[in-house]
């Protein structure tokens, strides 16, 4: 039997933060005055999504290491040294979460495969949910409404400010209006070069799952292929398919909203978190590097033995050694060679050394 337990406390956080989203919705799409009507069914999928985004998260933060790591970012973050943390947290985050350089170690065509594939989804993110949920919304210019033989502008709207026009036919008009064709074919390289690693490498064969590895990338390819469709509708068949291909890209998008909270695609969400990592190791490297008390070498920052002193008594783990001693202080290498010379010293009073 399995029993399934409601936290209260995301359910809570969760559903303040959807309330929110859609007074945003509403003040944002100046009373849906700016709203899609066509993109409703876009509009739940977002809301479900970030109602289990949001409920999901705070249950992760509840762990003690989790929240221990979460807490300790925005202390030192707004310590007496914001600037420097500052400047390290914008450049980790450019780093790894806009160029995705912590995949790079691991190969360059991994490398690509993610960076083009990341990249084709954080454009798509960018421009699907402002347009989504009624922030942004273009207008012919009036002026050229009056008089189409003139230049004809458009106007690009945020909150219902106008933030500027562009002229149609221009660069600028090409990329806004291409835009989410350019995210899908990066999307489609990225995810092309992961299949191709997953139909080649053995040991990828050997371990992948349908549902854990291949569906993600599925899914991820159908969007993009399908959204490439409403274009070629538009440009070649007069839109002839166009209620087919909607519709198709709209069931693609909406299972992918709904799946991010539970599957795989939830650890987009989480890798954020990875920047509190590094200023914790830069700061705990300021303050003091802890030494082994075997070895008498440095093996890690004191705050972090410190920190996880604390954090096992809270969990239930014991690893005291004399009440002076933990079994913390010593290095990994140091435990080693504890371990060595207690099997010695035992082997020795045996008098047998072998067998």
């Amino acid at each position: 039997m399995f029993s399934y337990h409601l936290n209260k406390k995301a359910f809570w956080v969760a559903t303040a933060a959807t309330l929110l989203l859609i007074a945003l919705v509403f003040a944002g799409s100046r009373k849906l005055q700016n709203f899609d009507a066509a993109l409703i069914a876009y509009l739940f999928g977002t809301v479900f999504a970030t109602f289990g985004i949001v409920y999901r998260y705070t249950v992760w933060l509840q762990r003690p290491p989790t929240w221990l790591y979460f807490k300790r970012t925005w202390q030192i973050l707004f310590s007496g040294r914001f600037l420097p943390y500052a400047w390290l947290f914008v450049r980790k985050s450019v780093r790894n979460i806009g160029f995705q350089y912590f995949i790079q170690p691991r190969g360059n065509k991994r490398w690509w495969g993610h960076f083009l594939m990341a990249s084709g989804c954080l454009l798509a993110f960018a421009v699907t949910i402002p347009l989504t949920l009624g922030w942004i919304h273009f207008t012919m210019n009036p002026a050229t409404s009056i008089h189409p033989e003139s230049t004809n502008l458009y106007e690009a709207h945020v909150f219902g400010f106008r933030l500027f026009e562009f002229k149609l036919g221009s660069v600028m008009a090409f990329l806004i209006f291409n835009v989410l064709s350019i995210s899908s074919w990066l999307v489609i390289i990225g995810v092309g070069l992961f299949m191709y690693r997953r139909f080649t490498n053995g040991g990828l064969i050997a371990t992948q799952s349908f549902g854990g590895d291949w569906l993600p990338l599925v899914l991820l390819a159908a969007i993009a292929v399908t959204g490439l469709g409403l274009t070629y509708d538009y440009v070649f068949l007069k839109g002839i398919t166009y209620e087919f291909m909607a519709v198709t890209h709209a069931v693609t998008v909406i299972i992918f909203l709904v799946w991010i909270p539970f599957g795989k695609f939830f650890h987009i969400i989480q890798r954020p978190a990875q920047i509190g990592v590094y200023l914790y190791q830069a700061e705990g490297r300021r303050k003091g590097m802890a030494k082994c008390l075997h070895t008498g070498k440095e093996y890690t920052p004191q705050q972090h033995v410190d920190d996880l002193k604390v954090l096992t008594q809270e969990l239930g783990i014991d690893f005291n050694i004399d009440g002076k001693r933990s079994h913390l202080d010593y290095s990994p290498e140091g435990k080693r060679s504890l371990i060595a010379q207690a099997h010695l010293k035992a082997r020795q009073e045996s008098g047998r050394y072998f067998g």
